[in-house]
């Protein structure tokens, strides 16, 4: 029987073979990657079912990674290990095309558990965090962010940013002209109403967008 076709995209080496070694019994895992830019490469070539994918990562961070993903390939499974339990967090995960949500702190059946629930079109959501997501939209159902101000490219501007790299190193990630990245940048501190680069870095921080 032709096994499901897994990617894994974490950026601890460790936990990412630990988990090879842990899924390959159930699944196929195609290829481990470590980075976000490298988890879109890989997966538009792969095609795998799922991609069991970390939140947080260098380049782009899981969320954006998998936003894109859902819009380039609409039938993969995203299912998202973290070690972040934020119901916050989690809705929006989910809401942006993910299958699953499991803590790292879980039990591995769980992960098998929530992979194969993926597969079948179901969702499944680590228990103490969807008490949460739950508590949370009976408080407040229509909560919005300052970070839905922002488009996906300027997301990947900011994350690359606050990273540490230059507009120059930017741009050449991202493949555009250092002006397209002065743009964007002056273009978020304007809209979210900051003023110097340290305050776009501890917005990225408060966000997510980087751990």
């Amino acid at each position: 029987m032709k096994l499901p076709r897994i990617i894994l995209a974490d950026d601890h080496a460790l936990v990412a073979e630990a988990l090879s070694k842990l899924l390959s019994p159930h699944f196929d895992v195609v290829t481990i990657v470590g980075d976000g830019q490298q988890l879109l490469e890989q997966a538009a070539t792969l095609k795998p079912d799922v991609i069991v994918v970390d939140l947080s990562m260098p380049l782009l961070n899981g969320l954006d990674a998998a936003r894109e993903l859902k819009r380039r390939l609409p039938s993969v499974k995203l299912v998202y290990l973290t070690m972040n339990d934020d119901p916050e967090l989690a809705i929006r995960a989910m809401t942006s095309g993910g299958s699953a949500y499991v803590l790292k702190r879980s039990a591995a059946s769980e992960l098998i558990q929530a992979i194969r629930a993926a597969l079948q079109g179901k969702s499944f959501v680590t228990p103490q965090v969807a008490r949460g997501m739950e508590e949370r939209f009976i408080r407040n159902p229509h909560a919005r962010t300052r970070q839905n101000l922002l488009t996906p490219r300027q997301r990947q501007v900011l994350q690359l940013l606050a990273e540490g790299k230059s507009m120059k190193e930017a741009a050449d990630i991202l493949k555009v002209t250092p002006r397209t990245i002065a743009f964007h940048k002056y273009q978020m501190m304007q809209d979210l109403g900051l003023k110097t680069n340290a305050d776009l870095v501890q917005f990225a921080i408060k966000n997510r967008l980087v751990a």
